[in-house]
């Protein structure tokens, strides 16, 4: 059997994405009959019809419907192997992610100190793409707020923080000195779609079982500080710095009372082999602190 074209199976991806030989082709960059070609070329390799066109444009046949996800696990485990390579080869480089607010700084510096030769790059991530981000190489290490699922990842524990309740200014429960769980036992709290990171920033169930009220869906942070700032719920979140009251004018913060905290952690790759991401490590757990 002969072996698969990558740049074949790429094409197939594509038309299948759009269900367009013409749409498809102009993401490419090349010929409706340049692709046509490629995809005959494949169905050869592959010994089966992957695609009908049809006057309504592409379909998949029951063949196509098979392939197409073996395919896009191809395709991204053939990215994430040259990925690998390269970083293996170059190991004077390294992308340092990190999530919400925190701060990589210390650390970021103390390395580049170690490490002059280096290139020492940062980049946020979403809060929920740490992992993707580490396992699809576009990052080499990263510092992410748990839940964090750690198949495939070494993750070690940095610091807690204690989480707090953000209301707004004129919320019934604004200026207590703490609140607990029974308080905002009716108050919806935004969800997100990560069932993990759901249930531990809204304690759902709640200790004596009962599920956490709901709230509208977000999937991002902004959307959430907009969502409590307009009254329509209130969140649990990390507790701010010390000397920070508010992300704005109009919320604030009260101490929860009856709640663990939350936990900062630096993630890498189980079995990464770049040395200056046990580098990182090191500096991390030296550096990054609670900030006060």
């Amino acid at each position: 059997m002969a072996d698969l074209d990558l740049q074949l199976v790429r094409g197939f991806t594509v038309v299948a994405e759009h269900r367009h030989f013409g749409r498809a082709a102009a993401e490419l960059h090349l010929t409706q009959s340049s692709l046509s070609r490629q995809i005959v070329r494949l169905e050869q390799q592959v010994g089966a019809r992957l695609l009908d066109r049809t006057p309504q444009g592409t379909r998949l046949t029951e063949a196509g419907e098979a392939f197409l996800p073996l395919a896009a696990d191809l395709l991204q485990k053939a990215a994430n192997a040259t990925a690998h390579a390269r970083a293996v080869a170059r190991p004077s480089r390294i992308t340092v992610g990190y999530t919400g607010n925190l701060i990589v700084t210390p650390a970021v510096r103390d390395l580049r100190r170690r490490h002059p030769g280096a290139e020492v790059r940062t980049q946020h991530l979403a809060w929920d793409d740490a992992r993707a981000a580490l396992l699809e190489h576009r990052a080499d290490v990263a510092v992410v707020r748990l839940p964090l699922r750690a198949a495939g990842l070494h993750v070690t524990v940095l610091y807690d923080e204690p989480r707090v309740l953000l209301l707004p200014s004129d919320h019934r429960l604004a200026g207590k000195e703490s609140v607990t769980l029974d308080d905002i036992a009716d108050e919806p709290l935004p969800r997100a779609l990560d069932p993990e990171w759901d249930a531990f920033w809204r304690v759902d169930p709640r200790p004596d079982g009962r599920p956490a009220p709901g709230g509208p869906l977000i999937d991002a942070i902004e959307d959430k500080i907009e969502l409590v700032a307009s009254g329509q719920a209130v969140a649990i979140i990390p507790a701010p710095p010390g000397n920070v009251t508010g992300f704005r004018p109009d919320l604030t913060t009260v101490p929860l009372a009856d709640v663990e905290p939350a936990q900062v952690a630096v993630a890498t790759r189980a079995g990464e082999r770049n040395r200056l991401v046990a580098a990182f490590r090191k500096c991390a757990e030296a550096l990054l602190t609670r900030p006060e």
